[in-house]
């Protein structure tokens, strides 16, 4: 009746011989198809990138899935569940420059975008038969066959039809904003990123810049000037600010308009020498002895004139004016030189009296209020940065890095007597996700997809949603969802799902292109590459060119440069894995959208959980999954962060290798609740392996000794069949 049990056990040969049963009798492929009627049980799989060996990370999301969905399995229902490989965006393009050793865009673009990009399609699967062997060894069953990929060209195809889609949806649309943007990988990047990249106590310059007041730009205002004193004395506003590196850019200062701002005179100086601030923020900006000559409102501020501390003009900097032009989806601001440069002090409705001075330096090239201020109140716009982070220009820091330059900054303002004060400020600052890189919010054009339009969709769909742990629902997702800003989905890189927009050169006209055989429809070219077949990636699809669609227009038009956020291809998934509605348009009739499960780290929230949710919400409007498991991060025995950096990362496979799967995953199930932090090491799961496995080996080796014995048989017992 019992087979013998030896008290010693090798736990990874025990797993091998398993395995080996269950490829041999395809278990796993049985358990679905041959219960065809059963009801199906959904899980989306998060595709990961294999350009990289997988990390115990890895393995703790598997293992829950699989537990759910085996569990499923034994209750009765056909589970699917879809393998998938995430393969475009600046993950894989900066391992690639690594090892080119390419420094820029510009480097790649003299290596070659067709190059560069074989190059990053090559990288995607190097790590494939790790991936194998690894979800293989922990025994997380998934349909690894028959993957999705998002490189795939009919991948590609149901994210151009979902974009036309939203584009004729008007849920599409191109603006200048002051968008988050990455120096070194020069590209924007979009809130969810952004979210994923803060970093808390990050030290700024906190400075108190001098701007002085200009009467003769100031003719309107000669109640004021007198006031202030101004046509006899030097009278400055005093401005806060924690990025200097602005400062050249402004071309505006922000008041209060029903704020208190007192004239002050400080009594260690021989001249008359007067500062302006809020009257509130005196006591806390000003240590120096003094004395209040005056004071006024914000609205007797607003419309002075004053002294730019680096006059564009004289250092090379071009100066332009807002513009509002046709554009497609509508009007869009543009930009157009002018020869006019006269900063003034305007009016703004977030300036506060919480800290600062009261009076606001405005930039409107970096940042979006800026940006939204300055063109509302039409002040000049001034970009002295490129895209790179360098300053550009006669400036004495010209060349630099802007973080660098700061200080070169600070020690010019303070020779010319315009230094207030300057110190350290720490804040929690945004850097970038995949190179660590510090962000500039920087004023460019860039494509939109319109989620804050379905705002309250997306925070009604989350409330249908089954969140383990529940707080989760109305606390980091929730709160995401309710603060929720428009989808900055274009990218000015190269590998990745190319946006299917085409611009007229002569017009501007646009057309947004859904489909393969659209786009054929509309071109004689069928096939793009060097081997006369289909490729959808960059840069064969820029080769394409279309006449103009536009009523009388005897212009062409190009594919715009960009690609899409590769988030936008991972929320694409529960349509593209089965290239929807080209070959597969009954996904929601069968049952295979909805997911009923789906499962990742709690970083997702603002990644795949939420990318998935926006994209199922604005295209069906409902959400894409029904239960979702968060889990919480892996940390090593100390409590730290694992990083290759600190050297503290654990292989799965040597654990695989030592312990087996079961210590592995039952750890990983017990050492904490899902949605908390766990800490790991090998040492944890020799601890399970001892106190756990080894146990229950022992007690059934025990039992099945003395069975033998006594001749024991198991009453109403019935054989599992395979």
């Amino acid at each position: 009746m019992f087979k013998p049990v030896s008290s010693r056990v090798n736990f990874p040969e025990l797993d091998a011989n398993v395995l080996h049963q269950w490829k041999e009798k395809d278990v796993f492929r049985r358990c679905e198809s041959e219960r065809p009627d059963s009801p199906l049980f959904m899980m989306y799989e998060g595709p990961p990138t294999a350009n990289g060996s997988p990390g115990i990370h890895h393995v703790l999301a598997r293992v829950f899935k699989d537990v759910i969905c085996r569990y499923k399995t034994m209750k009765g229902y056909r589970v699917q569940r879809k393998g998938g490989w995430d393969t475009h965006g600046l993950p894989v393009e900066l391992e690639v420059e690594k090892e080119l050793g390419l420094k820029s865009k510009r480097d790649i673009e003299e290596y070659g975008i067709e190059e560069f990009n074989q190059k990053c399609r090559d990288s995607v699967f190097r790590y494939v038969k790790e991936w194998e062997t690894m979800t293989d060894r922990i025994g997380y069953w998934v349909d690894m066959d028959d993957p999705y990929v998002t490189l795939h060209n009919n991948y590609i195809e149901s994210g151009w039809w979902m974009l036309k889609t939203l584009w004729d949806q008007d849920l599409l649309y191109q603006t200048m904003r002051g968008t988050p943007h990455c120096p070194r990988c020069v590209t924007s990047l979009s809130s969810h990123e952004v979210a994923l990249g803060y970093r808390e106590n990050t030290p700024d310059p906190s400075v108190f810049v001098k701007f002085k007041v200009e009467a003769t730009t100031s003719t309107n205002k000669a109640d004021v000037l007198n006031k202030l004193g101004a046509r006899t004395t030097d009278v400055f506003l005093l401005a806060w600010t924690t990025t200097p590196w602005t400062l050249p850019g402004n071309t505006g200062l922000a008041v209060d308009e029903n704020a208190d701002y007192s004239i002050i005179e400080l009594e260690s100086e021989s001249s008359h020498h007067r500062l302006v601030l809020a009257k509130a923020l005196v006591q806390t900006n000003v240590t120096q002895e003094h004395k209040v000559i005056g004071s006024l409102k914000g609205s007797d501020l607003v419309g002075l004139g004053y002294v730019p501390l680096y006059d564009p003009k004289e250092y090379g900097s071009q100066v332009r004016r807002f513009v509002r032009r046709p554009g497609p989806g509508g009007m869009v601001t543009e930009l157009e030189e002018c020869n006019e440069f006269t900063p003034k002090v305007i009016s703004a409705g977030f300036v506060t009296l919480d800290d600062g001075s009261g009076i606001v330096h405005i930039a409107p090239a970096f940042g979006d209020e800026d940006l939204s201020v300055g063109r509302e109140k039409e002040l000049a716009f001034v970009q002295h940065v490129d895209l790179q982070g360098i300053i550009t220009g006669k400036y004495p820091f010209a060349g630099k890095f802007v973080k660098s330059a700061d200080k070169e900054i600070i020690e010019d303002l303070t020779e010319r007597s315009l230094m207030f004060n300057h110190d350290v400020y720490k804040h929690t600052y945004p850097f970038c996700w995949r190179c660590d890189t510090p962000l500039l919010y920087y004023a460019k054009s860039s494509w939109y997809i319109r989620t804050s339009a379905l705002k309250d969709q997306l925070v009604t769909g989350n409330d249908t949603i089954n969140w383990y742990p529940e707080y989760i629902k109305d606390g980091r997702f929730g709160e995401w969802l309710r603060n929720n800003v428009d989808w900055a989905i274009s990218r000015e890189r190269y590998w990745g799902t190319p946006i299917p927009i085409w611009q007229c050169q002569i017009c501007n006209n646009s057309v947004c292109v859904g489909g393969v055989e659209e786009l054929q429809n509309m071109c004689s070219t069928n096939g793009n590459t060097k081997d006369d077949s289909l490729d959808l990636h960059r840069p064969y699809v820029d080769n394409v060119i279309l006449d103009c669609t536009a009523e009388g227009c005897s212009g062409t038009m190009q594919r715009i440069p960009e690609v899409m956020d590769a988030w936008f291809d991972s929320g694409a998934m529960p349509f593209a894995q089965y290239h929807y509605p080209f070959d597969n348009d009954t996904i929601e009739a069968d049952g295979r959208f909805p997911a009923d499960y789906i499962c990742e780290a709690v970083d997702q929230t603002r990644g795949w959980f939420y990318s998935l949710h926006a994209l199922s919400t604005l295209l069906k409007g409902q959400p894409a999954y029904k239960n979702v498991i968060c889990l919480g991060l892996i940390l090593d025995e100390k409590g730290r962060k694992m990083s290759k950096r600190v050297g503290n990362v654990v292989e799965p496979l040597s654990i695989l290798d030592e312990h087996g799967a079961d210590a592995l995953r039952w750890y990983l199930f017990t050492a904490s609740h899902p949605g908390e932090p766990r800490r790991f090491s090998g040492k944890l799961v020799s601890e399970t392996l001892r106190k756990v496995m080894l146990t229950l080996w022992n007690i059934y080796s025990f039992f099945v000794g003395y069975a033998e014995i006594e001749n024991l048989t198991l009453q109403n017992s019935r054989r599992l069949e395979t």
